[in-house]
C-alpha cells in the first residue's frame, strides 16, 4: 500500500510538472514579445537620441542668437555715443556762430555809431 501511494504521488508529481512546463510555442510566443519589446525599446533610444541631438542644435542656435544680440547691442551702443558726440559738437559750433554773430554785431553797430 506504501509503495502504491508513492506510485500515485509519483506519477500526480510528474502530470503537475508536465502542466506547468512551457511547451515549445509558449517560448516561441514568450521571445516575439521580447523581440517586439526590445525593438520597440530600441526604437524610444532612437528618438530620444535624435530629440537630444535637436535639443543642441537649439541650444547652440540659442547661444548664436544670443552672441549676435549682444554684437547688435554693442553696436547700437556705440552709435548712440557717436551720436551724442556729434550732437554736443554741434551744439558747441552753434553756441560759437552764436557768439560770432553778438560780436559781428557788436563790431557792426560800433561802426555805424562812429
Amino acid at each position: 500500500m506504501k509503495s502504491r501511494s508513492i506510485i500515485v504521488m509519483a506519477l500526480a508529481l510528474m502530470m503537475a510538472f508536465m502542466m506547468s512546463c512551457a511547451t515549445t510555442g509558449d517560448l516561441k510566443k514568450v521571445q516575439a514579445e521580447v523581440d517586439a519589446a526590445a525593438l520597440k525599446a530600441d526604437q524610444a533610444m532612437a528618438k530620444a537620441d535624435q530629440a537630444s541631438r535637436d535639443a543642441a542644435a537649439a541650444t547652440a542656435a540659442v547661444q548664436g542668437a544670443q552672441a549676435e544680440a549682444v554684437r547688435a547691442t554693442e553696436t547700437a551702443n556705440a552709435a548712440a555715443a557717436r551720436a551724442d558726440e556729434a550732437a554736443a559738437r554741434a551744439e558747441a559750433a552753434a553756441k560759437l556762430a552764436e557768439d560770432n554773430a553778438k560780436k559781428a554785431e557788436a563790431i557792426l553797430l560800433k561802426g555805424m555809431r562812429k
